[in-house]
């Protein structure tokens, strides 16, 4: 890991980051980076406390001159996706994230960085920190599994709190200030499938399909971005209505709140059939090549007929689907609704319903299936959802909810919103973007939890969210520190 990171200003935000990326902390596995944070409250004497789903508060008093300012709830995930190129070696149980600067941009050697939401959890560690930055009394909320689930905030004590004010530090643009969000559930298909021996005369393809640009399934959902599984049965479908295929090993996609890079499949075709499904393959090849040349420009398809290579490969199956329990679950993939569903009717070029094609898995004939569907509207939400339901249930799967949250409702008359309004335009002579967004925010969550709680959600530039491409802007991060600070500074004096 390059320490060239500690030399970058605001040297206090990347120190603590840099110290926080040591500590492994992918989703369901937050008790390390707990722990971290607790030694860190207590080496800089200040109390702390946990509920009982895990998540943290970290208090710290006022400063003399800010006694009399209201308390405010610093919160951001602690938690982190785990995502890395299949050429990369990585173990995010046990391994720190190998960061090194690039220019302007902080990234992480063919894995996620961790910036979402780290650099929030790392500004907060600088301000708990601090000697001599004023500020209110600060209760600093770090909630557990926000990416796979959201149940730290799900679960949030509603005792743990006393601020009515809320700073997420969760948002990805710097000009950007969120007052609401998407909520989301998560659906699982799952089907046990009885496997038959390879029919007579056929031989296995793998076909790979990876290269995929990836991110993140709220935020760039409206962006075009291939899915490797919606763009690999799209081609498996071809190949069944020309030779009639059978299907033995799926493994598409990865967490199902990324958008999936890469796929690959074991089928069995007929050998007759070879020399005509190679030329298919090339031509799929440069069908999709060419459709997603400006959002996915390294997409690449290959495949493999050797069946001593196949043999070795990790899952390698012997057996296979039969014919028909192929053909139905290709075409059940094929009219699964993914990407946007609809737009907002309130707000222009908000998306309002959308569906990720997460993760598509076929070992030893047990099939899973996982989708992250989203919407700013529940009845929307739950419309979408039992629509994908039934798709999957025509086909004898059984299907399951959970995870899931509501929306962050707007408020436009907030009044820690327009202090940060003001204090934006101060230091930059501009006004900042008050925006909604699809991807889902804890605090709508965590206002559940605190009804009186007013919140807004504000961040440095992060690019790549979820995918090994993210990166974090070094002068976006400036901009932010003094934002954060300005805010800080600037909250509403107590009432009573």
């Amino acid at each position: 890991m390059s320490k060239d990171i500690l030399n970058v200003e605001p040297k206090e935000v990347w120190k603590n980051f840099y110290e926080l990326n040591q500590v492994p902390r992918p989703s369901k596995n937050e008790d390390r980076v707990i722990s971290f944070l607790i030694s860190f409250a207590k080496k800089n004497g200040l109390d702390f406390n946990t509920d009982k789903i895990g998540n943290l508060v970290i208090y710290k008093d006022s400063t003399h001159d800010m006694y009399n300012r209201e308390t405010v709830v610093l919160q951001s995930h602690v938690d982190m996706v785990h995502e890395k190129n299949n050429d990369t070696e990585f173990d995010f149980l046990n391994s720190p994230i190998n960061m090194y600067v690039d220019g302007d941009w902080i990234k992480a050697q063919g894995t996620t960085l961790g910036a979402d939401n780290g650099l929030g959890v790392a500004t907060i560690m600088a301000l708990l920190e601090s000697k001599n930055i004023s500020h209110p009394k600060i209760e600093a909320l770090f909630t557990i599994d926000e990416e796979t689930g959201m149940t730290g905030a799900i679960n949030l004590s509603e005792t743990i709190l006393t601020g009515n004010i809320l700073l997420n530090l969760d948002t990805e643009e710097d000009d950007e200030i969120c007052i609401g969000c998407a909520g989301g559930i998560d659906i699982s298909v799952k089907r046990n499938y009885d496997l038959i021996e390879p029919p007579k005369d056929t031989v296995p393809i793998r076909i790979v399909l990876d290269g995929l640009t990836g991110g993140h399934s709220g935020a760039e959902i409206h962006k075009g971005l291939g899915n490797s599984n919606k763009i690999l049965f799209e081609i498996l479908n071809e190949l069944d209505e020309l030779f009639k295929i059978n299907i033995a090993v799926i493994e598409g996609g990865g967490l199902r709140n990324a958008i999936p890079r890469e796929s690959n499949i074991v089928i069995l075709i007929n050998n007759r059939h070879i020399s005509s499904a190679e030329k298919l393959l090339e031509n799929q090849k440069i069908k999709y090549s060419n459709k997603f040349s400006k959002t996915d420009p390294n997409l690449n398809l290959k495949w493999i007929f050797d069946l001593k290579i196949l043999s070795k490969l990790k899952n390698f199956a012997s057996k296979c689907l039969n014919n028909n329990d192929t053909s139905e679950l290709i075409r059940a993939i094929q009219i699964c609704p993914n990407g946007v569903y609809s737009m907002s009717k309130k707000i222009d070029g908000l998306v309002e319903t959308s569906n990720n094609l997460a993760n598509i898995k076929l070992i030893d004939g047990n099939l899973n299936i996982m989708c992250l569907t989203r919407s700013s509207l529940d009845d929307s939400k739950f419309e979408l959802s039992k629509q994908i339901s039934l798709i999957f249930e025509k086909i004898s799967c059984n299907i399951s909810f959970s995870g899931g949250y509501t929306g962050w409702e707007p408020n436009e008359n907030s009044p820690i919103l327009e202090k940060a309004k003001q204090a934006y335009e101060k230091l930059f002579s501009s006004e900042p973007k008050i925006n909604v967004i699809h991807a889902g925010l804890e605090c709508g969550i965590i206002g559940s939890h605190y009804p009186k709680m007013d919140m807004i959600s504000f961040g440095p530039t992060i690019l790549g969210a979820h995918s090994p491409d993210e990166k974090a802007s070094i002068s976006s991060t400036q901009k932010f520190w003094k934002f954060f600070k300005e805010v800080i500074n600037n909250t509403p004096e107590k009432t009573n």
